[in-house]
């Protein structure tokens, strides 16, 4: 149970549990019957662990140098071998999973994993560390109308959102190790933009994303309307925040939940996340 535990805590779990409810909600508002949403859910959980884990396998030196005491591979909980075992491991139950839902599904969670894992691998170092966030979270929500008996790609407007939304997700979740990752030789997109850009774009990132949903999703009504509100609350959040208490995870944390916000939104305005 120690071995689990740690790894785990290896796999980023907060993001990790926040996508899989992403697909949990994309799932609903595709109309998936219950048991394609439940395999999907499975699926992209599994994926989600394969990156995380992977990450801090790679990033383990670097983070051991930098004193990252929270990290179960650097208090050595769990070995490389024994990481790296359960990152593949992740994947290869990922991708069988993915199967029954389609080979388009299966295409499209391999090109998914695949960003997670070029981006842990050494995208994060380059000016174009913002690109696998981009790949991957714009076509998240066709992982979810792929999964239908008739598959096919998800609207326009919510491949928008989720590119938007990836944006901001690697532009908060990255600031508060911006001393860290310079000290170990990463510069990725963030930390040439800086703090203050990289929270300016990451706010227009969320605003894209609320807009392209209330707008592409259909705005019948007050309801609609409400959320996208709410979303542009948080994104204000995000901005007050930065600017009180400096980059920390909480702005990572309100981008996350505007992604909820809005999917959810989805759920409630469903019949349109198809193409």
């Amino acid at each position: 149970m120690r071995t689990v535990r740690a790894l785990w805590g290896a796999s980023h779990p907060g993001p990790a549990l926040v996508v899989t409810a992403l697909s949990l909600a994309l799932g609903l508002a595709a109309g998936l019957e219950p048991w394609r949403v439940v395999v999907l859910v499975a699926a992209v959980l599994f994926g989600q662990l394969s990156i995380g884990i992977s990450n801090d396998a790679i990033d383990r030196e670097r983070d051991r140098a930098v004193g990252r005491r929270d990290k179960p591979l650097v208090r050595d909980e769990v070995s490389n071998r024994t990481a790296w075992t359960a990152a593949i491991g992740s994947v290869v139950v990922a991708l069988a999973l993915s199967v029954p839902l389609g080979w388009g599904m299966l295409l499209a969670h391999v090109i998914t994993i695949g960003a997670g894992w070029a981006y842990n691998v050494g995208l994060k170092g380059t000016a174009a560390s913002i690109v696998p966030f981009v790949v991957s979270f714009g076509l998240f929500p066709s992982l979810a109308t792929l999964s239908a008996p008739e598959p096919e790609l998800a609207a326009p407007f919510a491949t928008l959102a989720g590119a938007a939304l990836g944006s901001a997700v690697h532009l908060t979740n990255v600031l508060p190790d911006l001393d860290d990752d310079r000290a170990t030789g990463i510069r990725g997109l963030p930390h040439r933009l800086g703090a203050t850009a990289s929270v300016l774009v990451a706010v227009a990132g969320v605003v894209v994303a609320a807009l392209a949903v209330v707008v592409g999703g259909g705005a019948d009504g007050v309801l609609p309307w409400l959320f996208f509100a709410a979303v542009v609350a948080l994104a204000v959040a995000v901005v007050v925040r930065m600017r009180l208490r400096g980059p920390d995870r909480t702005g990572f944390r309100l981008v996350m939940a505007a992604a909820l916000l809005l999917a959810v939104q989805l759920v409630v305005t469903a019949g349109v996340l198809a193409a």
